[in-house]
């Protein structure tokens, strides 16, 4: 059987095309792979600055909030400890010797409380050496703080919690912490605060529950008038966590947030 000359040629036009288109088709792929590849980058530097202007914006939150705190604590509590010193010195009387005794026992009194008191607003001040110590020894100790308004009946339970190796995490979810607590202070109207830290594997976990009036969570998030827990689960994302938030009417609220601990 021989073959035509026309078939030779077709032969040899259909070969060099396939040549031809190979190697676009290979270049077409390089430049698409390339463009993934940088934009895969630009996503990745992108993801680290969110995440580290996020941080930093957290982190100046702690501090206004400490500050708050503490501004708060020397109005209503130091400023009225020294007002109490200053008035019982102005009401001694150095004729009256039986008084005297007294009133300087009362001042020393209320001196040494005023020191006690500073001393607490000065462990409180250093915010980022609470968040060294831990994420469970920050939440206690600014437990502490809030038990000594004797609003609140607290309990804070820590089950097989170790430790979350990121603190730049820890610090995020402190934050997730204190404003879930300032959300409770200012409007769940409650009595009894739960705070659960427990911890399964590599898996973290934090529960703040109250026993408030509660609130439609659907309802608040789609009008955009729960902007706090907008904010929660934006940031629970951010750390490759989920933030729960459950609450009816009259049954107060739960927020759980998940994490991985490294």
């Amino acid at each position: 059987m021989q073959i035509s000359s026309k078939e030779i040629i077709f032969l040899i036009g259909l070969t060099s095309i396939i040549f031809l288109i190979a190697p676009c088709f290979l270049i077409l792929y390089v430049l698409s792979y390339n463009r993934r590849k940088k934009k895969h980058l630009e996503e990745k530097v992108w993801l680290k600055t969110t995440f580290e202007n996020e941080l930093l914006k957290t982190q100046m939150e702690v501090q206004e909030q400490t500050l708050k705190t503490v501004a708060n604590d020397l109005h209503d509590n130091i400023g009225q400890l020294l007002s109490l010193i200053t008035i019982t010195l102005s009401t001694i009387d150095l004729e009256e010797n039986s008084k005297i005794a007294s009133k300087i026992t009362l001042t020393d009194d209320l001196t040494r409380r005023s020191i006690s008191e500073l001393k607490a607003l000065s462990r409180l001040l250093h915010g980022e050496e609470l968040i060294s110590r831990g994420l469970a020894a920050a939440i206690e100790f600014e437990l502490e703080w809030l038990k000594r308004s004797e609003r609140y009946q607290i309990s804070f339970e820590k089950n097989n919690f170790k430790s979350v190796a990121d603190s730049a995490k820890e610090t995020m979810v402190f934050r997730l912490f204190q404003e879930a607590i300032n959300n409770i202070i200012q409007h769940a109207k409650a009595s009894k605060i739960i705070i659960i830290l427990e911890q399964d594997n590599s898996i973290f976990k934090l529960t703040i529950s109250d026993n408030g009036i509660g609130f439609n969570v659907d309802e608040k998030l789609d009008l955009k008038m729960g902007m706090g827990l907008n904010n929660i689960k934006r940031r629970a994302a951010m750390i490759n966590g989920t933030a729960t938030i459950t609450s009816t009417s009259g049954n107060g609220s739960v927020i759980a947030i998940t994490a991985p601990c490294n």
